[in-house]
């Protein structure tokens, strides 16, 4: 088994663009992810979440999502992944039940020791099933979930924390916090760039992960390219995209029977949403420095040992 996630990544890095992963809740959602990466002929992940998981069964969206990939895309142009998985069942349940080639294991809310411990966990379980492992140091709030003031300073990674637990853990990717935030809420006035550059001086070989970059304007974007990230979360944006559309196709009289001519409309919403993020990440590729992001062509997680 391979996993299409951290050779994405990891060509992400070494080649100075940034690719997305979206989230995908069902079939037509997942479709039009897919599509839009097929017809661009660029790589992107699709990701689901626990909750997702809960909502549709495990087993049941890895079908959907695989199958959708293994027939109307490119063999290596899509990864899998899992977002946000809370323990070792989120990360048995994406690896055993759901196929994913990717999980992440979320223990940013524990202190560091605990971090460290559970990532590691995961990391040997994982990579014995040739399955890459994303954890998250820093917190990324969810601003529309709370009305109290955000204090940034306490939420966002220390760099050399970083380093510690990528060292420790053999982690193959990172999520930081540099003042964003999940959904379109207020975010930090300007991320914390200089935090950023330190990260990734720190954390050179690892691809970093930017969550809650939905409502990013194309300057942050690029900015944080050029410093070094290498993959941007978007689930927002596509459920604005899906719901917006529905309630369009709905109308007031609410007079459709025909289930597809709801869909249909959805799914293409999706489509172009994420054939828009596709061309933004992609075309602002910047040269790799020797120092940041790039590993010639060397990574620790060398895809022919995943081969089981």
């Amino acid at each position: 088994m391979k996993s299409k996630t951290i050779e994405i990544l990891t060509n992400a890095m070494n080649g100075g663009y940034a690719v997305g992963a979206f989230n995908t809740f069902n079939l037509e959602m997942t479709q039009g992810i897919v599509r839009a990466a097929r017809d661009l002929n660029k790589p992107c992940i699709i990701q689901a979440t626990p909750s997702t998981f809960r909502y549709a069964g495990c087993q049941a969206i890895g079908r959907v999502v695989r199958g959708v990939i293994e027939t109307e895309s490119d063999p290596g142009l899509v990864g899998f992944h899992l977002d946000h998985g809370k323990n070792l069942d989120d990360v048995m349940c994406a690896i055993e039940e759901a196929k994913m080639d990717s999980v992440m294991i979320d223990a940013s809310l524990m202190s560091l020791e605990e971090n460290i411990r559970i990532t590691t966990r995961v990391v040997k379980f994982a990579h014995e099933k040739g399955v890459a492992v994303q954890a998250e140091l820093g917190k990324v709030p969810y601003i529309g979930r709370e009305e109290q003031a955000i204090d940034w300073d306490k939420l966002m990674t220390e760099p050399e924390e970083a380093r510690e637990l990528v060292e420790k853990t053999g982690v193959d990717a990172l999520a930081v916090g540099i003042g964003n935030a999940h959904g379109f809420f207020q975010e930090r006035s300007e991320p914390d760039w200089e935090r950023l550059a330190k990260i990734r001086e720190l954390v050179p070989n690892t691809p970093l992960i930017m969550h809650g970059a939905s409502d990013w304007s194309k300057e942050k974007i690029q900015k944080a390219i050029e410093i070094g990230v290498s993959c941007f979360n978007i689930d927002t944006d596509n459920r604005v995209a899906f719901v917006t559309s529905i309630c369009k196709s709905i109308g007031p009289k609410c007079d459709v029977t025909d289930p597809r001519k709801i869909l249909e409309p959805a799914r293409q919403a999706v489509y172009e949403k994420v054939k828009e993020k596709i061309e933004m990440f992609n075309g602002l590729k910047v040269e790799p420095k020797d120092n940041v992001g790039n590993v010639n062509n060397q990574t620790k997680y060398s895809l022919s040992d995943t081969e089981e």
